[in-house]
């Protein structure tokens, strides 16, 4: 337990080396590694997600902090994957073609696979086919994540959530994200939800795969 605030500081302050440095001591120790995860990295991670939200941060620092982050799963993911609990769900991942930024999406990436679930971050500038491909190869997963920064892109999203609800069998979620969107647009378009951040698209996608299941 000694190692827990240490661990949660190294994250909020953006030290990936330390990070990584204390969770291996941690786990030579004896630490259990879903509570490294769970009482250290993930309040440490929706700590620095918050800050960011409030303005009370700034682009560099939510980065250090998610790389941080990043470093501390490597090692503690392939320890996790053996608990069949750990795993809530799977969702597909993807900024919309035309888009290149991935700052937000990486960030729900770190966000979501720290809650247990099984990401596959089809990378940036993702066609409706390729999102379309993903589906059909993942038919196990419950939601589908789509982001977009650019205004100019906001077409693009719409015709993907259009060409996804049209697909034969389809039955996921749609959340939709991004500097561009906004309520309104998600509405317009038939998205399932819309967050602005990465901790509430979490507790959004908790929900959603809490739902199917009940």
């Amino acid at each position: 337990m000694k190692y827990l605030e240490e661990i949660r500081k190294a994250i909020e302050c953006g030290k990936p080396k330390d990070t990584e440095r204390l969770i291996r001591q941690a786990l030579e120790d004896g630490e259990n590694p879903a509570v490294i995860l769970e009482d250290a990295m993930v309040p440490a991670m929706r700590t620095a997600g918050e800050a960011y939200r409030r303005e009370e941060s700034d682009i560099p620092k939510i980065l250090l902090a998610a790389r941080s982050m990043q470093k501390g799963l490597n090692i503690l993911e392939p320890i996790l994957e053996q608990d069949p609990d750990r795993h809530p769900g799977t969702v597909i991942l993807g900024t919309v073609e035309g888009d290149l930024h991935d700052v937000g999406k990486n960030l729900v990436a770190i966000m979501l696979r720290s809650a247990g679930f099984e990401v596959i971050d089809l990378g940036v500038d993702v066609s409706g086919r390729m999102f379309q491909r993903a589906i059909k190869e993942h038919p196990e997963a419950e939601i589908v994540c789509i982001s977009s920064l650019l205004t100019t892109s906001m077409p693009g999203m719409r015709q993907i959530v259009k060409q996804l609800k049209r697909t034969r069998g389809f039955h996921m979620k749609i959340m939709v994200g991004g500097g561009s969107i906004t309520q309104e647009f998600a509405d317009e378009i038939g998205a399932d939800a819309y967050t602005t951040n990465a901790v509430d698209a979490v507790d959004v996608a908790k929900r959603f795969v809490q739902h199917s299941d009940s």
